[in-house]
């Protein structure tokens, strides 16, 4: 019985994650290069703010490292490319950004609240600092030029990475482990006293979410030709998956793309016409879904089905009264 409500539950989803991933790999047979091109930064974001929510949200500690933790799988990119195939690039980028996140979480995870989050912004900070005494020290390089990769080659890696993190939520979010985090992000404490490893779960959890950002940075560096630290460390890289997280709503699984795709495409049109501006706008979006819409775009969506399906209901019962009392004027005539 259970088994049958939760995949009752989950069927939408079962449906619209394979039917999402083959519309995403049939994409650059039918769209244009400029098209390939957005689709590829898009894709960027939304593996960003999907991995941001594989930990940040069930747990409720909000991490800022995602720029840290991208950048570098940038910087072994710049390093490796040239020299080793693009796919152990990706690898290598991952690994490196899941040994970094599981030293941070084995240092950090017991913290909570503002600590977490001020730790992890200033370990994003030191790891950009470092990179950049490193290169003005040592190598006397400003940035790195890194070999380039088709867009073909590059979105095809994106895609790849991006439904690794779509499919690894949903299992997540069904497992033992999703069960575990949702209880520490309820109460740890009440957590640990039932058995559960909390310091364990928190650092495989998180580091897991670091292999697919730095991985995913591995892929970016490919696209950019050129990388510095201000570019593979921008620190709209940590604030806009949050952003976009949370505007989107974290309650479902769709939630952070949707909100991806909203402000991906509010993104590009502020970048292109008030480009001034457009942080503003942002900083007040924000603000506005934190007061007045705290379950995201995803909550207003469903009170809207549900609006629609009780209108529904209520319409064909209209109807199928109507007809009943059709039915007994014509018999009593």
């Amino acid at each position: 019985m259970l088994i049958s409500t939760v995949l009752s539950e989950q069927k939408p989803q079962l449906v619209l994650i394979p039917l999402s991933i083959a519309l995403l790999a049939l994409a650059p047979a039918y769209v244009s290069s400029r098209m390939l091109i957005s689709l590829i930064t898009f894709l960027m974001y939304a593996t960003l703010t999907l991995s941001w929510t594989v930990f940040s949200a069930p747990t409720n500690h909000i991490s800022l490292a995602t720029a840290g933790l991208f950048g570098v799988g940038v910087y072994t990119s710049a390093v490796l490319r040239g020299s080793v195939p693009i796919e152990l690039i990706v690898i290598a980028g991952g690994l490196i950004a899941f040994a970094l996140a599981l030293a941070i979480g084995l240092l950090t995870l017991r913290l909570r609240g503002v600590y977490f989050i001020l730790f992890t912004f200033g370990v994003t900070a030191l790891i950009r600092n470092m990179v950049q005494w490193w290169e003005t020290h040592i190598t006397g390089t400003v940035g790195r030029s890194v070999a380039g990769a088709t867009n073909e080659t590059v979105y095809l890696l994106a895609m790849i990475i991006f439904s690794v993190t779509l499919i690894g939520l949903f299992l997540l979010r069904n497992s033992s482990f999703g069960l575990a985090l949702q209880g520490i992000g309820d109460n740890q404490d009440a957590a640990e006293h039932l058995g559960v490893d909390v310091t364990r779960v928190k650092v495989l959890v998180f580091a897991s979410s670091a292999f697919l950002m730095g991985a995913m940075g591995a892929v970016m560096a490919t696209r950019w030709r050129y990388v510095d630290p201000s570019i593979a460390f921008n620190p709209l890289h940590s604030f806009l998956p949050v952003v976009m997280a949370i505007f989107g709503g974290t309650a479902r699984l769709y939630g952070p793309i949707v909100g991806t795709l909203a402000l991906f495409i509010l993104r590009d049109y502020l970048i292109t016409e008030h480009p001034y501006v457009y942080m503003l706008i942002f900083g007040v979006i924000l603000v506005v879904v934190v007061l007045w819409l705290p379950g995201g775009l995803v909550s207003q969506i469903e009170k809207a089905i549900f609006r629609v399906k009780v209108w529904w209901i209520k319409t064909r019962m209209w109807i199928s009264r109507q007809r009943r009392l059709i039915g007994v004027r014509r018999a009593q005539r």
